[in-house]
């Protein structure tokens, strides 16, 4: 099952969101999943592919990062934890089905995300989006993105782009989470399914 997952920096951070849809086939075994993954204190990830691959692969890379925490006395940077995935999914390519965007905020170079796409190759981009659902919305998200965009205009963006997915898209379901990611940590918001944007239906 892949789901939709969008994340976008801001000047200070990065502000990201996804559904709550997990499927299995034509099944829907989880209606409020929360797939905002934390592997670090200011580093989070989305996936998309096999829940159980990528939800080992993350737990892996949690590991790691903590290790390295630990051995340094500094927070993990979001390129160290990106090429960690990298290594991971590359390695294991033929084995799994996982894709991943890792992003988050560190000292060295602010906020940041990276796309680490099927068989594990590793780009940071301005935004990044993945699942079954952002097939949908490729059109969408290069039309509306723009530098420089305020955490408010980051907001709208993010939830327009996953609810127009979740419209489109019979595997993406259920509600909104959204996360903003900043020096000062995390700070998590829900759009419940009946509060959802349709700004496509006016």
């Amino acid at each position: 099952k892949q789901w939709y997952q969008r994340r976008v920096p801001i000047t200070a951070g990065v502000v990201f969101g996804a559904d709550s849809r997990t499927s299995t086939g034509t099944y829907v075994a989880n209606r409020v999943t929360d797939k905002l993954t934390q592997v670090s204190e200011k580093i989070y990830c989305c996936r998309s592919g096999s829940a159980a691959d990528t939800q080992a692969i993350a737990d892996y890379v949690k590991f790691y990062l903590d290790l390295q925490e630990n051995e340094t006395d500094e927070d993990p940077t979001v390129e160290v934890a990106s090429r960690i995935f990298q290594l991971f999914c590359y390695q294991n390519r033929d084995q799994l089905s996982a894709s991943i965007i890792c992003a988050g905020w560190d000292k060295v170079k602010g906020g940041q995300v990276f796309c680490l796409p099927l068989g594990g190759m590793c780009v940071r981009m301005p935004f990044a989006i993945g699942g079954s659902g952002s097939t949908y919305i490729y059109g969408h998200c290069d039309n509306t993105y723009k530098e420089g965009m305020t955490e408010t205009e980051c907001l709208k963006f993010v939830s327009d782009a996953v609810a127009l997915a979740m419209h489109r898209d019979g595997s993406s379901g259920g509600m909104i989470r959204l996360a903003v990611l900043t020096k000062d940590g995390c700070r998590r918001m829900n759009i419940p399914g009946d509060q959802l944007p349709t700004f496509w239906s006016k």
